[in-house]
């Protein structure tokens, strides 16, 4: 390249670009399986309770929460391709399987066995992010890292934007034919198993391998001198502490909705699931495309800067959105996207920020802290998601939509509690700084 020649922007590098469409097609899969399927396919095609719904999805994300860390150490000694073939790999055999269990007679077994396959569902989604965040940072300069992870979070947002119009789609135009073999709500399981085949196809493709990624570091671990897991990770729990409270309180309020957002949808205002998932992407998809600029915005004001900015700006959002528990006339869709406003520019400013410094803390160990910091954000979720789920069933005696509103009065909670922490524990003297 000449001195004075443009850079090529990073989604156009072929193996930035590989990796993009990996984590957009994973994350589109867990988006269909968790968020758009799982809830939905649990109450109408197997007839449980929010509460027992909220037992499920939990098993995922605390299967996920627990073995990120392990999976980030696995990925930092033996490379990102075998984690992140293997990770989708999982997810195809749990889609697949949970249509296998029996509806009726199993009683309790048929709650323990659908747990079991979230289990293992967190297991493939463990091996798969800290590998992923890992490996952008291996394949990215310094002063591009936060940039390189706006475009992971783009393939997020773009994958949550897709996955819930998608999936209801599926079901819509094809549950109607497997209504009698699978459920009426299983169209999108099968779905999300074909984006997991394809993602565990292009990782084995494309993904250098972990020979040649150590064939690139002319440095050397020997095996003896590599500190346990448990070690690794007591290590990241003291070099970030700042971030895993954040983490764990943050995503204990993104808990709260997560198990009864489309069956609010429905209850709420009578939306299909194809309904809903339109209302959803329009602005989901404006947050992916103002991803990288918001990310550059960022990097101009500085990190600690977009973190204060970023969260309070989606307690904002939140707060808006929760008002329609006790305000009558904001328990409207207009209000939905009125609050969803702040919420997707503050959410935009702020985890770029935040993973680009984690990132930073210690190149040799990346995947490591990043899995601590993805820990610390699963249990948080493992909090609040039961707890939603509960308000939604047993809240509704005070009034129907008071009940509906409040896991988003949880998520608001919490999320404004974590904006005032942040601006006393985050600041410029103990968190890196922009690279100038």
């Amino acid at each position: 390249m000449e001195p004075n020649a443009k850079p090529v922007p990073l989604y156009r590098r072929p193996a930035v670009a590989r990796l993009l469409l990996i984590a957009l097609l994973v994350e589109i899969g867990y988006a269909v399986l968790n968020i758009s399927t799982m809830p939905v396919y649990l109450r109408e095609d197997r007839g449980l309770s929010e509460g027992i719904i909220g037992l499920v999805v939990v098993a995922f994300l605390l299967s996920e929460a627990l073995f990120k860390s392990p999976m980030g150490h696995l990925a930092d000694t033996y490379g990102r391709r075998r984690l992140m073939v293997l990770g989708p790999a999982f997810s195809v055999a749990t889609c697949l399987f949970t249509m296998l269990i029996p509806h009726h007679g199993w009683g309790a077994g048929e709650t323990i066995a659908l747990m079991f396959l979230r289990v293992m569902d967190g297991i493939g989604a463990a091996m798969i992010w800290p590998a992923a965040f890992a490996l952008m940072g291996d394949l990215v300069a310094d002063n591009e890292r936060q940039e390189s992870m706006s475009l992971l979070n783009t393939c997020y947002l773009l994958g949550i934007a897709m996955a819930l119009p998608l999936g209801g789609i599926f079901n819509d135009l094809f549950g109607r034919f497997l209504a009698q073999f699978s459920g009426e709500k299983t169209p999108s399981l099968y779905f999300a198993a074909f984006l997991f085949m394809s993602a565990a196809y292009l990782s084995y493709r494309y993904v250098p391998s972990g020979q040649e990624m150590r064939s690139s570091n002319v440095e050397t671990v020997h095996e003896s001198d590599k500190p346990s897991e448990v070690s690794q990770f007591l290590n990241a729990l003291k070099s970030i502490p700042q971030y895993i409270v954040l983490g764990l309180i943050t995503f204990a309020g993104i808990g709260f909705p997560m198990v009864i957002i489309k069956l609010f949808a429905k209850d709420q205002f009578n939306m299909s699931e194809t309904q809903f998932g339109f209302l959803v992407l329009p602005g989901a998809i404006a947050m992916a495309v103002l991803s990288v600029p918001m990310s550059r915005i960022g990097e101009r004001i500085g990190r600690v800067r977009a973190v204060h900015l970023g969260l309070g700006l989606c307690a904002g959002g939140l707060l808006l959105v929760s008002a329609g528990a006790v305000v009558p006339w904001l328990r409207s869709t207009l209000a939905l996207a009125l609050g969803g406003i702040p919420l997707g520019v503050g959410f935009l400013l702020a985890i770029p920020a935040w993973y680009a410094s984690v990132s930073e803390i210690d190149c040799k160990r990346r995947a490591v802290n990043i899995g601590a910091v993805m820990t610390a954000q699963g249990l948080g979720a493992i909090i609040g998601a039961p707890l939603g789920g509960w308000m939604y069933a047993h809240f509704q005696f005070i009034s129907p939509s008071f009940g509906r509103y409040s896991p988003f009065l949880g998520c608001a909670l919490c999320v404004t509690a974590a904006w005032l922490l942040s601006l006393r524990i985050i600041r410029s003297e103990n968190v890196n700084q922009p690279t100038e």
